[in-house]
């Protein structure tokens, strides 16, 4: 129906989480409505991500450099190891500006029905930073879900010979949400009431 460009546009945009048909196609006509400049403004950003994003060396988020902003600031209480499944929840996090402490990124939880194993995710990493630190608490902030708790049980009993404290943020999170969607006092009463797991 469309030209092939166009067509290969609608496909593209198809590729992102919740874009359908319709859309995508309206995504596709306000790029073919964009003026140059914009467009290639659009194009360029996308090849940068893909070029210049990576993985930050010591706690897995994402960054421009070897190392992230938040690893780089020796201001950060060294005591507080927090534990999040993906980039995602530290923004969520960091934007309440209640936690100081450092971040380590499992890119990923537990899930045994989908043959995800503990070292398929960065437990491995973990583990040596705990071993190399200062670490007095991990506090585990991953969504509560059948994952979430097989991961944080998992992470609780390889520190249990250890005098690191092992949290995690309290009830009031949805079973099953992701933490970008949790609202910013849900999240903060969260990490306000965090238990320690038993």
């Amino acid at each position: 129906m469309y030209p092939k460009s166009i067509n290969n546009l609608i496909e593209a945009f198809k590729y992102f989480p919740g874009v359908g048909e319709k859309t995508a196609e309206r995504m596709a006509f306000n790029v073919l409505n964009m003026d140059l400049v914009q467009s290639d403004f659009l194009a360029d950003s996308i090849k940068n991500v893909k070029k210049n994003i990576k993985k930050c060396e010591i706690c897995g988020n994402i960054t421009e450099d070897k190392v992230c902003y938040i690893c780089k600031d020796t201001t950060r209480n060294s005591d507080y190891l927090c534990v999040v499944e993906d980039s995602k929840a530290i923004i969520s996090i960091e934007k309440l500006g209640i936690y100081h402490g450092y971040y380590h990124v499992l890119n990923g939880l537990i899930s045994t029905l989908d043959g995800v194993n503990p070292e398929d995710i960065r437990l491995d990493k973990l583990i040596e930073r705990i071993q190399n630190g200062k670490i007095k608490e991990v506090i585990l902030a991953v969504k509560p879900c059948l994952e979430g708790e097989m991961t944080s049980l998992y992470i609780n009993n390889v520190l249990a010979d250890t005098n690191i404290l092992v949290s995690r943020l309290a009830s009031g999170i949805p079973m099953g949400a992701d933490m970008e969607y949790i609202d910013a006092i849900t999240l903060e009463k969260a990490f306000d009431n965090r238990k320690k797991i038993s």
